[in-house]
């Protein structure tokens, strides 16, 4: 008998996440082994495909390694870099040579290991505090650009499953 863990979130809490974050911790964990397992023998030459004009596998992989970044950057009340602002420009463009499904599903991983390590960093005193999104300088605050990571996160989790079964077949 194989040994199925429960979600994320019933596996209790994560010590060094305050516990007014624990529900974005996990549901960022949860989306990272969703992802790992969903791609696990994914063909690259089908990351740029749009079945039915849908986004691509590789968009989907490409836009939850930048939302999170790009959120979690507003959290912390910065502006982005170049670096983010040429990645953005780039999510609608993914590569399908051997080894991008792995490098992008390893990228995505990072990224909330970086997240999880600001939530880690992160003051509950400070969840209230206005940030401003994008260059229009949109309201939000600390915590509405952490819970809007963790359920756009998952919205895309969502829509990466059903365009990859599409594209699989």
């Amino acid at each position: 008998m194989t040994d199925i863990l429960p979600e994320v979130w019933l596996r209790g809490p994560l010590p060094t996440v305050p516990p007014l974050l624990q529900p974005v911790a996990h549901a960022l964990l949860q989306a990272r082994e969703e992802v790992t397992e969903l791609l696990t023998g994914f063909p690259a030459e089908k990351l740029a495909e749009r079945p039915l004009g849908l986004a691509s596998v590789g968009f989907h992989l490409r836009h939850l390694t930048g939302v999170l970044d790009r959120t979690f950057t507003y959290a912390r009340g910065a502006a982005l870099s170049k670096t983010q602002l040429v990645y953005l420009a780039a999510e609608g463009q993914p590569p399908t040579y051997a080894s991008a499904v792995e490098e992008l599903v390893e990228a995505f991983a990072q990224q909330v290991d970086s997240a999880l390590a600001q939530l880690e960093n992160t003051s509950e005193a400070t969840l209230p505090d206005w940030r401003g999104v994008g260059r229009a300088q949109l309201p939000s605050t600390v915590i509405g650009l952490l819970v809007h990571a963790a359920e756009h996160t998952t919205r895309h989790v969502g829509q990466l499953l059903v365009t990859s079964k599409l594209v699989r077949g």
